[in-house]
Formats: C-alpha cells, sequence, structure tokens
C-alpha cells in the first residue's frame, strides 16, 4: 500500500509523517490499475461505511447487495378491479352496472347492487404478472350503501387458476369473506378490512387466467349479514405478493 497515503513535513521538527488520510488518486492508482479481472462474482465481498456514523465498516458480498435491492423491489403489489369490469352471473346475478348520482358536475358512482335477501353473484378474471409469487392473496371491497342502516355487510370472494390448453370448468377455491358495518349515509365510500389469506384453487403457474367470483353473503353462511339494504359495489383491490422485479 506504499504510497496511497499522504506525506506530511512537520515544519517545526522536520520530521516526516504519515497523514490520516487516503489520497484517492494514488490509492486508484496503486489499485484499481493493477487489476486484471474485470468480472465480479456474486460471492465477491465489497466494503461499506457504517450508516449511523459510528466510524465501523461493515463486508457484505455481492449477492447480499442484490438481494437488499431485491428485498426493497419485490412484495406486495395491488390490483384495482373497478365493478364496471365485472359481470353479473347467469344464474343470481348482482344487478347490472347503476349509477348512482350526487350532484352535478359531481362524482357518479359506478356499481353493481348486491340483495339483502338473496345471495348475488359476479365475477371477473385478472391475467395475473408472472411476477407473483403464486400464492395466496387477500382482498379487500369498496362499496356504498344504498341506505341508513349500520348493520353488517358479509362479501365474499373465491378464485380459480385456469392454465393454457385446460378448461375453465373448474370449482373454486375456498370462499374468503371480509366483514363491513354500513356507515349509516347514503352515497358514502366503504372499505371494507382486508380479507384473510385467499388460496386460489387449481395449480397456479406463470401466464394463467385467474377467474373470481364475488358475492355477499346474504344467507349468512358465514356470519350474520342483517344489513337492511343494497350494498352497492364498487370495486375490488387485490393484494398479492410478487418475487421478482419484472414479469421476465
Amino acid at each position: 500500500m506504499s504510497g496511497i497515503v499522504k506525506k506530511n513535513i512537520n515544519r517545526s521538527s522536520g520530521v516526516v509523517t504519515d497523514e490520516d488520510i487516503i489520497d484517492e488518486t494514488l490509492m486508484k492508482d496503486a489499485f484499481v490499475a493493477d487489476f486484471t479481472e474485470v468480472t465480479v462474482a456474486t460471492g465477491d465481498s465489497l466494503i461499506f461505511g457504517d450508516a449511523d456514523g459510528s466510524g465501523n465498516t461493515k463486508r457484505d458480498t455481492v449477492q447480499g447487495v442484490i438481494d437488499l435491492v431485491h428485498g426493497a423491489t419485490a412484495g406486495v403489489q395491488t390490483i384495482w378491479i373497478p365493478a364496471l369490469a365485472m359481470y353479473g352471473t347467469t344464474a343470481n346475478a348482482a344487478e347490472a352496472a347503476l349509477v348512482v348520482t350526487t350532484a352535478p358536475n359531481r362524482p357518479e358512482l359506478k356499481v353493481l347492487d348486491f340483495d339483502a335477501s338473496t345471495r348475488e353473484y359476479a365475477q371477473f378474471s385478472i391475467a395475473m404478472p408472472n411476477s407473483w409469487n403464486k400464492s395466496t392473496i387477500t382482498y379487500q371491497v369498496y362499496w356504498s350503501p344504498s341506505n341508513t342502516n349500520t348493520d353488517d355487510c358479509i362479501w365474499a370472494l373465491e378464485a380459480v387458476a385456469v392454465t393454457d390448453g385446460d378448461t375453465a370448468d373448474l370449482d373454486f377455491g375456498t370462499q374468503i369473506t371480509s366483514t363491513d358495518a354500513g356507515s349509516g349515509t347514503i352515497e358514502d365510500i366503504q372499505r371494507s378490512p382486508v380479507s384473510s389469506a385467499l388460496t386460489v384453487g387449481g395449480t397456479p403457474i406463470d401466464e394463467d387466467l385467474l377467474f373470481f367470483q364475488i358475492y355477499r353473503d346474504a344467507a349468512s353462511a358465514h356470519g350474520t349479514d342483517d344489513f337492511t339494504g343494497d350494498a352497492r359495489l364498487l370495486g375490488v383491490k387485490i393484494f398479492f405478493t410478487t418475487d421478482a422485479e419484472n414479469d421476465d
């Protein structure tokens, strides 16, 4: 390492000493120019200064840095599905997309109405990104009450994955519910709690098409849905976890 530390002459004694600083130009000339290896391997190490100002140094591998960046860019993502992208099922369909008007030149609510006494259904589909980790998902329902009742409305969602060349004549996976009480005010925008983990039926792989079915559990098989008015569905937010930064 000779030559990379600056020399200092003490003016009173004439003694030559090493300063406690690094000459960056000399360091580059002494180290970098002499290296012939140009390929960095994932097991190679890097040196870092500690961020907390302690003056300590840290060592990590190139792979460790890649994993750190990966952890910052891969994780939970969301997809928004508006009610207008859904369709009522052939049997027991939710009422076709309605427009709920507020006042002129203010937001209009495009909704599907779900009855208080009869279980009604709507469906939608998503071609999931390949970066999805193919594991469980969760969801949150955006809806609006049609009356001033404050009792519970129970939503349920189920899903199944269909692979290229396979039939869509499949059973949905197990439904998962999310319960939200009416706010007591018509035209309020409500968000249900994020659901617990939902397992997609089938065995999802890259490029699959996922079919979803949402319904209001008016028959109260999974609790007590006693909200007395139509529940007006605005859309569903799907939460899924990625394990890659892109869809390659």
